[in-house]
């Protein structure tokens, strides 16, 4: 189905306001995906965060001009899904990387994250990144180490002190 004017419009808006707060984008071949799977796929994204738009090239160029995301316009070949991440770098890639277990029609093509266009072999990259709540924790044990190991140390010593005082006086009595 053919889009006028002002649905044209009305597209490049919309993904040039997901673009321009986005993380990361995926862009990837969808051609031979049957409606079931994009729209379990659209689900998936959905709960992850993800923003999945099918967009004709020439409207999606435009939307990403302007943003991290222009150096890939070029390169938008074929027929594209692109995938946004909205809440965690790391989203799109799980969701495409998830969806492409299943269907073997889905392939990325292209990964663009902090403005760097990576080829398509870096969606495994980018879905082993953790999320939010991964990094949180990792971020608090890293805080937490220092104190932990500097407590260890004081009852260390504390121990050390308390069996060499015990050793000391019955020394002292039978000098």
């Amino acid at each position: 189905m053919a889009l006028n004017l002002s649905q044209k419009q009305v597209v490049v808006a919309e993904v040039a306001e997901v673009a321009a707060k986005a993380h990361s984008l995926i862009a990837a071949h969808y051609a031979g995906t049957t409606v079931a799977q994009i729209t379990k796929m659209r689900e998936q994204a959905r709960k992850e965060g993800v923003f999945l738009k099918v967009v004709k090239n020439t409207l999606a160029e435009r939307a990403v001009k302007g943003t991290e995301f222009e150096s890939a316009g070029a390169k938008f070949v074929g027929p594209m899904l692109l995938a946004f991440s909205l809440d965690e770098p790391g989203a799109a890639g799980r969701v495409i990387k998830e969806a492409a277990k299943t269907n073997d029609k889905l392939q990325p093509q292209l990964v663009v994250i902090g403005g760097e266009v990576f080829p398509a072999s870096h969606v495994d990259v980018l879905a082993s990144l953790p999320t939010r709540d991964q990094a949180l924790a990792m971020l608090a044990r890293v805080l937490c180490e220092p104190v932990t190991m500097f407590a260890r140390a004081v009852k260390a010593v504390g121990e050390k002190q308390e069996g060499g005082a015990v050793a000391a006086e019955p020394a002292a009595e039978t000098a």
